[in-house]
């Protein structure tokens, strides 16, 4: 875990992409989904269109955190995705949901929320 230090796992070159979605936002869409019309008939998809590259991620959770962590790189598994993004076109469109906390911000309070944790 970062917040004591340990290193960060890459795979591959790093260059896969991510998309990150803070959890309030992840449940307001869930909620929002749930008190639709019955006309709407899924899949809907959630989460963040915008996209990280994994060495991207592990910087900004670095600077965040102010980890000494070392960015260790291993092989990658066989069936690892190159992208990944949600296109979230109908949410926004038949919800009018869009993610709202952006990738920093949510990491600065899931950060804190693990530090308290480990202060127990």
């Amino acid at each position: 875990m970062l917040v004591r230090s340990e290193p960060i796992t890459l795979f591959g070159d790093g260059r896969q992409t991510r998309s990150f979605c803070y959890v309030d936002d992840m449940i307001r869409a869930l909620v929002l989904f749930m008190d639709s019309e019955p006309s709407l008939i899924g899949p809907v998809n959630f989460g963040n269109p915008v996209e990280s590259t994994m060495p991207e991620l592990a910087e900004l959770v670095l600077r965040l955190t102010g980890s000494g962590s070392k960015i260790v790189h291993r092989e990658p598994p066989e069936d690892d995705p190159k992208q990944r993004c949600p296109d979230i076109t109908l949410a926004k469109q038949r919800l009018g949901w869009s993610p709202e906390v952006a990738l920093e911000d949510g990491l600065r309070e899931t950060i804190a929320y693990f530090r308290r944790r480990l202060a127990q």
